[in-house]
């Protein structure tokens, strides 16, 4: 039985029991083939962009006795899954721009087609991730924040839902934070930093943010060594950014313990 990262282990529970899942990018197969493992999803099939990840995800699957259960194979994305094959798709792992590529070719081929759950890891650019679940009338059911060996990550579980677009408004609408900003603002903040995890925030989200704080202030010093229009125009924009996001964190709960 393998035993996966605290990461990984994450977006396993996040699986539906039961359903056909492909993971995209799969790192080895360990995902898929814990899944087969204890038997949560009947089928798996595991995507893998180049030669050497391939053949070590297909001998991880052989090695496990999977073989019959592991569809493993080589392709871009979602090219490597036909209409209706899976239930849920998987990725983790790669930054949020790409997720959403891959997602977005994927839709536009109709790989999405029959799928009815979405469980994410990017490693950053988690609001892009956001924003395309919501221009596609995916539901965010659940997001969750970890940090493992020094590294801050975000899971999003998204379902299909009848009723997307109505859950979607009362999930963004940001009227819970106690803060006199705009409407517009807001939903960014909530984009950004995670509607659930706003909700219910824990330490390990004020950590990443206040780190984020502080790469932004080193730009921002960076910037201002700068005799270019741009450049102030820039740092103007971050100071406004970094504003908001104090003003968020000191309302939040966690912030004030």
């Amino acid at each position: 039985m393998l035993k996966l990262s605290k990461r990984l282990q994450l977006i396993a529970d996040y699986v539906t029991t039961g359903s056909r899942v492909a993971d995209i990018g799969s790192d080895h197969a360990m995902l898929p083939v814990y899944l087969l493992q204890i038997n949560k999803c009947s089928s798996a099939i595991a995507g893998e962009l180049n030669r050497g990840p391939f053949e070590a995800a297909r001998k991880q699957g052989e090695d496990a006795g999977l073989s019959d259960r592991l569809t493993v194979r080589q392709g871009d994305g979602l090219a490597v899954l036909e209409p209706g094959e899976a239930d849920t798709i998987t990725i983790a792992g790669m930054g949020g721009s790409l997720m959403s590529d891959i997602l977005e070719s994927g839709y536009c081929a109709g790989k999405l087609e029959g799928v009815k759950e979405l469980v994410l890891q990017p490693n950053v650019g988690e609001e892009i991730v956001r924003e395309w679940l919501l221009k596609y009338g995916w539901y965010l059911k659940a997001e969750s924040i970890i940090e493992e060996d020094g590294k801050i990550y975000e899971v999003m579980h998204a379902i299909r839902s009848a009723d997307a677009e109505t859950l979607n408004q009362a999930l963004y609408n940001a009227d819970f934070l106690p803060l006199p900003l705009q409407q517009e603002t807001k939903e960014k903040v909530l984009k950004q930093m995670g509607p659930h995890l706003l909700r219910h925030p824990q330490p390990v989200l004020i950590k990443k943010w206040r780190h984020e704080l502080n790469k932004l202030e080193r730009i921002c010093q960076q910037l201002a060594g700068s005799d270019l229009a741009e450049s102030s125009h820039k740092r103007e924009q971050f100071k406004a950014e970094m504003k908001v996001l104090e003003e968020v964190l000191q309302c939040l709960p966690m912030d004030k313990q």
